[in-house]
């Protein structure tokens, strides 16, 4: 089992013809996801062939899930044309969009965010600024390699892209039932706690690598959420114990006033309600690979 992304699961790209839609397409069918179609209103009717699979373009998702039954759409469109695309994805009720876009202005994902929530939460979003989702060994929407781990009992949620990756491979022994990279933004769709939750609820999944960074009170929300709610054993890690204070790092919503949002306060939340938490990713590894020896 797996959260949110399974082998079951239909995708279609929105920005399909795009350089980047067509690079990780190429790569999401490579690693055995069921990618059924894109859109682009400007080339629908038009095909596309990935090295030998030849997918159809949609004018709308609306068409796109009609004519492949498609569940989730990976979002790869130009920062200005993003708001509309998911929109666009809401409106169809398609249950899951991962926006995989950097450089979104905040207002228009708070404004897709509020939304999608008007609409009654149909549409799940992960993201913007994320590398998406994997179900190792099921599926895969997003940028994350497919080939770096394995599957297996671990879930991970991560507001860094690089740092999804190493954990993931550090952990290639061990393997992942689902990893989900949320992206850094100030706003974005999908938190920590919803991920915690979905994790706490899976019966496939026996314990959990949450990794912050530095920068707003995520984190120490998600402590409090797992001192009531999660039973499972969490690891942390949180990027930017070195950080300079007052600086903007990395993502736009890692910027950190006095002690407010350092790694160390995170740090201390965390292990306040029986969190371990690495210093290092390598020590964050170490401390998940302890934890699956003993359950």
């Amino acid at each position: 089992m797996a959260i949110w992304l399974t082998e079951n699961s239909k995708i279609i790209i929105q920005g399909i013809t795009g350089s980047e839609g067509t690079k990780h397409g190429r790569r999401m069918l490579a690693s055995g996801a069921q990618v059924v179609g894109g859109v682009n209103a400007r080339k629908a009717g038009q095909t596309v062939d990935f090295d030998g699979t030849t997918l159809p373009v949609f004018g709308t998702v609306k068409e796109a899930m009609e004519q492949t039954g498609a569940d989730v759409s990976v979002v790869f469109v130009p920062p200005k044309f993003t708001k509309d695309a998911v929109v666009e994805a809401v409106d169809a009720g398609i249950g899951l969009c991962v926006v995989i876009t950097e450089g979104i202005p905040v207002h228009d994902t708070a404004y897709f965010w509020a939304y999608a929530e008007e609409k009654g939460n149909k549409t799940r979003i992960i993201g913007p600024n994320c590398p998406g989702i994997a179900s190792p060994g099921k599926s895969n929407a997003g940028i994350i390699p497919a080939d770096i781990t394995t599957p297996g009992r671990i879930g991970l949620v991560s507001k860094s892209g690089t740092l999804t990756y190493q954990m993931m491979y550090e952990l290639r022994d061990v393997g992942f039932s689902t990893c989900v990279g949320i992206g850094g933004d100030p706003v974005i769709g999908t938190t920590h706690i919803d991920a915690l939750k979905a994790f706490q609820d899976d019966p496939d999944t026996d314990a959990i690598v949450m990794i912050g960074e530095i920068g707003g009170d995520a984190e120490e929300r998600a402590a409090a959420y797992i001192e009531q709610h999660v039973t499972k054993p969490v690891v942390g890690y949180v990027a930017g114990f070195t950080a300079p204070e007052g600086k903007t790092m990395g993502h736009a919503g890692a910027i950190v006033s006095g002690s407010a949002g350092t790694a160390q306060a995170k740090k201390d939340a965390l292990e306040k309600v029986g969190v371990r938490v690495g210093k290092t990713p390598s020590e964050a590894a170490v401390l998940m690979r302890d934890i699956m020896k003993n359950l």
